[in-house]
């Protein structure tokens, strides 16, 4: 018993040693991989607007740089003042917006009951929910435009918000039922015996609560339907969204152009991100429910 005591003792000591070794290395390392990860993460962002305010002698010449010492506005104003930049600004915004809108008021109700139910009908709800997301969304896609365009829903703001939302509604659902999860009942409770209604508590104590999962659903369904491609370009003729627009200046414009619509597309993206930053840190769900 001695011997094994002492044996345990001196493998703790030598983990304590390598630990004090590796340390120093780590507090580098953390940092490095910090920046790492920051570069990779904001260069392409970094080239959109460098290109899209870069003259062609600086991207196209002998040395290329990666940094505008001239920069002009050329382009900017050829795309906003050509006047081809309002219309899918509008629609793209219109679209997503009211996507994201009725994704939350049809998905949370529901992924609230889901999550509520017992384990083995939920899990089974669940993962048909996810299986909805395992066909071919091309297949899926002509499918959709094909009875659309029987409806009459070519060309229309309605036909592109439904088609973003039978893309989007399984995949929120399922978010949203892991954040109803996390919610206590027993909160639930207390609101009943407060006098509180079924809908009273929904709406005052499940849903401030569940605020930090809303917010990052409905940013999935914003960012989903703000870059949709395929629904975009089976249900409309006329190139009237952000993503058409960009791949149209893919196949027809200058790297400038293209990358000055693909600058625009992700400025309100950036926008959005800076205001619910709030919602998207780490436990701030957990932390409202200790509350």
């Amino acid at each position: 018993m001695t011997a094994d005591a002492s044996s345990i003792g001196r493998g703790r000591v030598a983990a304590g040693d390598r630990r004090d070794r590796l340390q120093p290395i780590l507090k580098l390392a953390f940092p490095v991989w910090v920046v790492v990860s920051l570069l990779i993460v904001l260069f392409p962002i970094y080239l959109v607007f460098m290109v899209s305010v870069a003259p062609g002698d600086a991207l196209f010449g002998v040395r290329p740089s990666l940094f505008v010492t001239e920069p002009t506005l050329r382009f900017w104003r050829g795309v906003i003042g050509g006047g081809s930049m309002v219309p899918p600004l509008v629609k793209s915004l219109v679209v997503a917006t009211a996507t994201t809108i009725l994704a939350i008021v049809i998905a949370a109700p529901a992924a609230y009951v889901i999550s509520r139910l017992p384990v083995s009908y939920r899990y089974t709800i669940v993962l048909g929910l996810l299986v909805t997301r395992m066909f071919p969304e091309f297949s899926i896609g002509i499918s959709v435009a094909t009875r659309f365009a029987g409806f009459g829903l070519i060309d229309t703001y309605l036909g592109l918000v439904l088609a973003h939302l039978i893309g989007s509604l399984p995949f929120i659902a399922w978010i949203l039922v892991g954040t109803f999860e996390t919610i206590p009942a027993d909160l639930e409770e207390a609101a009943f015996v407060d006098g509180a209604s079924r809908l009273q508590t929904l709406l005052r104590v499940v849903m401030p609560l569940a605020a930090g999962g809303i917010a990052v659903a409905s940013l999935f369904v914003w960012l989903y339907s703000w870059n949709e491609f395929l629904y975009a370009r089976l249900l409309t003729t006329n190139q009237n969204t952000l993503p058409l627009q960009v791949f149209q200046a893919i196949d027809r414009g200058t790297a400038q152009s293209m990358a000055t619509f693909a600058a625009v597309l992700t400025l309100p993206i950036l926008v959005i991100v800076y205001f619910l930053q709030r919602y998207l840190k780490p436990g701030a769900l957990g932390g409202a429910v200790k509350g």
